[in-house]
């Protein structure tokens, strides 16, 4: 009998190994499925340049991506952009070195990439061969901190509302806003496009007749911040973007640009992974249970609910009592007595 056991319960250690052996080699594999140097198209195509990730994706679809020869329309192909050519609208993608620069712009330059009014661009103020383009835009008439990149998909999560990424600005109006005006401009106005707010506002100091304040907004529409403030009847004076998240302008001479140090663009990336603004949602209303307020010393409520089944009466707390007959039933409104005033 002892025999028998020591084969069994070998024979059950020897089941469990090889239940546990496929495993072992499955989690290999998955780890070497991500350690082969492959991305999806779709962020190849971003990182190259060719336009942000979502676009990408619709110009997969359409059909417009060939690799190796080969049109792609599913999402989620896998490439190795160092080994394997990749074409888009019949030219071939360039796999450029992603570079990473924050410029102080001056007044008079535009954000465009293309002006037939052949007035300085941004990006003609960046030295470097690659294509670069701005992330986000200020007006002609604004300055201060602006992106330059060719990482299409960053500059997705910088630009898009469902990051939430602040932009802080100096801006010079004239006159002197009331602390409701402000607040007016906290709590959201309406333009044109809809309903927009500041996500925080307040007074710097007192210039003469002028006023300096320091505006966020985690999302930016055209000509946001002048909108605003021309509809609590302060004209813009002067507009600086001085800050984009955790990416600050310092001392950066106005016209100058400078490469992002790797310490600004780790902070920018988790910036970006870890901002995703969530959807406000209102809590259902709740009524109060009759056990909450059974208890209370000022209960107002005069109805209650009783029902009367069999010839006894059994009290509910609630606002109805109903009456059980044979074969009908009968609802009717109750009110508790009240109770006899002192002497």
């Amino acid at each position: 009998m002892a025999k028998r056991k020591t084969t069994s319960s070998s024979k059950s250690a020897d089941r469990s190994a090889e239940k546990s052996a496929p495993k072992k080699r499955s989690a290999k594999k998955s780890s070497a499925k991500k350690d082969d140097g492959k991305q999806r198209l779709q962020r190849v195509m971003a990182s190259a340049g060719v336009a942000s990730r979502r676009e990408c994706e619709i110009i997969i679809q359409e059909g417009r991506v060939e690799v190796d020869g080969q049109i792609i329309v599913k999402l989620g192909y896998r490439v190795d952009p160092n080994k394997q050519e990749i074409y888009v609208d019949a030219q071939k993608l360039r796999i450029e070195k992603l570079q990473y620069f924050m410029l102080n712009k001056p007044p008079g330059v535009v954000s465009t990439a293309n002006d037939p009014s052949g007035r300085p661009r941004v990006i003609d103020l960046i030295d470097t061969r690659n294509r670069v383009y701005n992330v986000g835009r200020l007006d002609q008439s604004s300055e201060g901190l602006i992106l330059v990149t060719n990482d299409g998909e960053l500059a997705n999560r910088l630009t898009h509302p469902r990051y939430g990424i602040e932009k802080k600005y100096h801006v010079q109006v004239d006159g002197q806003p009331k602390p409701g005006d402000l607040r007016k401009l906290k709590d959201g106005i309406y333009i044109s496009e809809g309903r927009v707010r500041a996500s925080n506002i307040r007074f710097l100091k007192k210039a003469g007749t002028n006023s300096w304040l320091e505006i966020i907004l985690d999302e930016g529409r055209n000509r946001e911040i002048r909108r605003m403030l021309a509809a609590i009847g302060h004209k813009v004076r002067v507009l600086k973007r001085v800050s984009i998240g955790p990416l600050k302008l310092g001392e950066l001479p106005k016209g100058a640009h400078r490469p992002l140090t790797p310490q600004e663009l780790r902070a920018l990336t988790r910036a970006t992974e870890s901002t995703v603004k969530k959807k406000k949602t209102k809590r259902p209303y709740k009524k109060a249970s009759a056990d909450s307020t059974a208890g209370t010393t000022n209960q107002k409520s005069t109805k209650r609910k009783t029902s009367y089944q069999g010839g006894k009466v059994t009290k509910k707390g609630g606002g109805k009592s109903s009456v059980k007959g044979a074969g009908r039933r009968i609802s009717r409104t109750a009110k508790a007595p009240r109770k006899p005033r002192r002497k």
